[in-house]
């Protein structure tokens, strides 16, 4: 019995009815693996759940206002996650901080009430996270991650509101909390997409309640939708095939793009078991590049439009040391940064994130990368002839290693 979804803009299943986490993907022999069909829903999911979270008397409504009082207060704002929701985490804090200083609320590094995100595990490691008058974010998109709830449940202790934005109100995770953000739809792959762009579109409707103004859901869903067109997809195809025979891949990335660099180097080793790494545009410059060679590939990940004269220029003299050591070079960039950097530096390939003005510009730059970095995921998987839904939970010695760790 085929399992292949028929319509793209069909919503996705919630969590299952008692809670339960997922189990391994079903298999397909090749594509559509269920990842592909998840960065397919993402368009018209994008459009659903903006237009759900700008309801007045919802979870996100009353998020806002606990943000609001948070920062008002001077108190902590932290957010938390792990994996990809870890990535998620660290976008919606980027969101929230832009959103909160376009309003006048104090949101600037190092200024108390201003959003941080910190890693799920060292942050369960606090007795007592965050203390009376925080607030306290989870991401976890099945809601079941016991790192994740481990530092709610410290939180809880210590006086904070608890968050979490996850799938269902059912999930371990959400009994924890005292706000519930629900993002209703599940993934069907365990190469996670919609699990990573949820969170930032669940942050995206925060920014909205925070200013007075819904997200532009429309926006949203044509901005996603332009990754993958027919164009877009052959360019994504020709970088894929440039890139699949590397030995190791850096990717690169700067500002509001770090979370999405970090989430393309996730997404390689999962989906493509790719080794990889993430190196900040200034870090890369700092001792890394010996150890690069022909061996190795770069993704230069550029959309953020704060600074960009000199992050281009920077990004330019990155990619010049990458092409005197041979290194195969390609790039995911917005718009706005096609022009300032020279095509010859990325003989790869690369691809061009459209610009959405009615978005807010961090949340524009997250959302649009999105699929880019997605759907280069599960091109290297074919190009490498790797299946990268049950992200090598199916083969014996990764299962393994899965029930080593513990």
């Amino acid at each position: 019995m085929s399992d292949l979804r028929p319509d793209a803009d069909l919503p996705l299943p919630g969590a299952p009815d008692p809670w339960a986490g997922s189990e391994m993907p079903s298999h397909r022999d090749g594509p559509p693996f269920h990842m592909t069909e998840m960065i397919e829903a993402e368009p018209a999911l994008a459009a659903r759940l903006l237009t759900r979270l700008a309801e007045a008397a919802g979870g996100a409504a009353r998020l806002a206002g606990a943000l609001r009082t948070a920062a008002v207060n001077g108190s902590p704002v932290l957010v938390t996650g792990c994996g990809t929701s870890e990535h998620g985490a660290q976008a919606v804090a980027e969101i929230l901080r832009a959103a909160m200083t376009g309003v006048g609320l104090p949101a600037r590094f190092g200024v108390p009430g201003s959003p941080a995100a910190v890693q799920a595990f060292e942050a369960s490691l606090e007795r007592e996270l965050g203390g009376r008058g925080a607030l306290v974010i989870g991401v976890s998109h099945e809601g079941g991650t016991w790192a994740t709830n481990l530092a709610l449940e410290r939180a809880k202790i210590a006086g904070a509101t608890v968050a979490i934005i996850t799938v269902s109100e059912r999930s371990p995770g959400a009994e924890l909390a005292d706000i519930v953000v629900t993002t209703d739809e599940q993934d069907q792959s365990w190469c996670h997409t919609i699990g990573y762009l949820s969170p930032i579109l669940a942050a995206t409707a925060l920014a909205g309640h925070l200013g007075g103004r819904a997200a532009d859901g429309g926006a949203a869903r044509a901005l996603l939708a332009a990754g993958l067109t027919v164009e877009g997809a052959h360019a994504t195809e020709r970088l894929a095939g440039a890139l699949a025979g590397v030995e190791r891949l850096i990717v690169v990335g700067s500002g509001v793009d770090r979370p999405a660099a970090r989430e393309l180097v996730l997404k390689v080793e999962e989906g493509a078991h790719l080794p990889a790494a993430m190196r900040d545009l200034e870090t890369v410059l700092h001792g890394h590049l010996a150890g690069m060679d022909e061996r190795t590939g770069m993704v230069l990940l550029l959309t953020h439009p704060a600074h960009a004269a000199e992050r281009a220029e920077r990004a330019t003299g990155v990619l010049r040391a990458a092409a005197a050591l041979g290194v195969a070079t390609g790039a995911i960039l917005g718009a706005g940064y096609d022009d300032r950097i020279a095509a010859e530096l990325t003989p790869a390939g690369r691809l061009i994130v459209s610009e959405a003005p009615t978005l807010p510009a961090e949340a524009a730059s997250l959302i649009g990368s999105a699929v880019p970095l997605q759907l280069l995921t599960e091109r290297l998987a074919r190009a490498r002839g790797v299946n990268p839904d049950p992200i090598r939970r199916d083969q014996s010695a990764w299962l393994r290693a899965a029930a080593a760790a513990g």
